[in-house]
């Protein structure tokens, strides 16, 4: 048997499998034992993997710094018991910006929770991966948060075999006309005047709105960006992705509220007349 750090490896596994390489992005972290760490990441080739980081919590450490939450990293593991160790870990993008700002850390945790609320372990979707990776790349040079995120969110959905049906009713299966809509949460897609009296749980959308949502799920990232969606319709995409992700999860995702809460903060901080009811 052979020891590496506190784990004992099996030399009946062949030597190709007692270690892998992956490229991944650091989701989480959580402190395990005494000094080691447990991490969540998103790979290219395995999708979601949690693997332990031994003696990161040292003063000493020379991995603690690559496994940041939101950093793009390429590490080496060896098999264990239960959970890989990453024996070396080096930084490919460390996008250090997104943990120095309030509201890049909110934005970059509500990605991270729905990918790690949508995706099961060792399920490969290289996909997410791309999405993730290149969202947090342009917010780390500033793009503009709101269109990001909701660029995201249509193209996840597509990824992850949820995406709505924008184009004709889920009812009758008619062909949508240019007149305000309805969405279904329970059947996944928009719903016209004339089925809406069969689904009275069914939500009102304007049309506006549904117009700058097809053209975000149809278009590349770069005909996607022309588009300048006005302050009220991003505020009901927001409304409504949100409600069919609590649908879609059967529970409400935890960080939406911690993106309300620094939205509300920096308006009290900006507003001129706050101190002067």
């Amino acid at each position: 048997m052979l020891a590496i750090g506190d784990e004992r490896y099996n030399f009946n596994v062949p030597n190709r499998e007692r270690t892998f390489r992956l490229q991944a992005l650091i989701l989480r972290h959580l402190d395990w034992g005494e000094a080691d760490r447990l991490i969540t990441l998103y790979s290219r080739e395995e999708g979601k993997r949690r693997a332990i980081a031994k003696g990161v919590r040292r003063l000493r450490s020379r991995k603690s710094g690559h496994l940041e939450p939101f950093s793009q990293v390429n590490l080496l593991l060896a098999r264990g018991r239960d959970l890989p160790i990453i024996t070396q870990v080096e930084t490919i993008k460390p996008f250090s910006t997104l943990r120095e700002d309030l509201h890049l850390i909110s934005y970059a945790s509500y990605l991270v929770e729905l990918v790690d609320r949508f995706t099961i372990e060792e399920e490969s979707n290289p996909d997410v991966y791309g999405l993730l990776l290149n969202c947090f790349d342009r917010l780390s040079k500033g793009a503009e948060a709101a269109f990001e995120v909701r660029y995201f969110e249509l193209q996840f959905l597509n990824s992850i075999g949820f995406r709505p049906e924008l184009t004709e009713c889920v009812v009758c299966r008619e062909r949508i006309q240019p007149q305000a809509q309805y969405f279904s949460f329970e059947l996944g897609g928009v719903v016209c005047p004339n089925c809406k009296p069969k689904l009275p749980t069914a939500y009102s959308i304007s049309l506006e709105m549904l117009k700058y949502l097809r053209h975000l799920q149809r278009s590349t990232y770069a005909e996607a960006r022309k588009a300048r969606i006005p302050p009220l319709v991003q505020v009901e995409m927001e409304s409504l992705l949100g409600r069919y992700f609590t649908h879609l999860l059967e529970r409400q995702l935890n960080t939406p509220q911690f993106i309300r809460s620094i939205k509300n903060m920096s308006q009290l901080t900006t507003d001129p007349d706050q101190d002067n009811p």
